[in-house]
């Protein structure tokens, strides 16, 4: 997933419920599809920031001055002011480009 080409906002927005629910039809069940994402994307972002500043750590159990790493502040500055997780969800889902299918629809046929 590339961050810095998402066109997701960054404040709160509100939208349109049909928008929302124009493809399952259940509003729930959008939600709940989004949501599910966006625990996905969290977790691809947090993992990615904890590997970038991973780079950084110093393993040294002294009590010498921790001095500062602009670097590292750099790269923390970036995940700050990225969307946050659900932005990037309903931006993904009003672009179709969250594949769901429905296992209840499996069952019944």
């Amino acid at each position: 997933m590339d961050l810095k080409k998402t066109n997701a906002p960054l404040s709160s927005v509100t939208y349109d419920r049909n928008e929302i629910d124009a493809t399952t039809g259940n509003i729930y069940e959008a939600i709940s599809v989004i949501s599910r994402r966006a625990e996905q994307i969290n977790t691809d972002i947090r993992r990615e920031l904890v590997d970038k500043l991973e780079e950084f750590a110093t393993y040294n159990d002294s009590l010498e001055e921790i001095f500062e790493n602009k670097e590292q502040i750099e790269v923390s500055k970036f995940y700050e002011k990225l969307p946050k997780p659900h932005a990037l969800a309903i931006q993904e889902w009003l672009n179709d480009k969250i594949y769901y299918r429905n296992t209840d629809d499996d069952v019944q046929e």
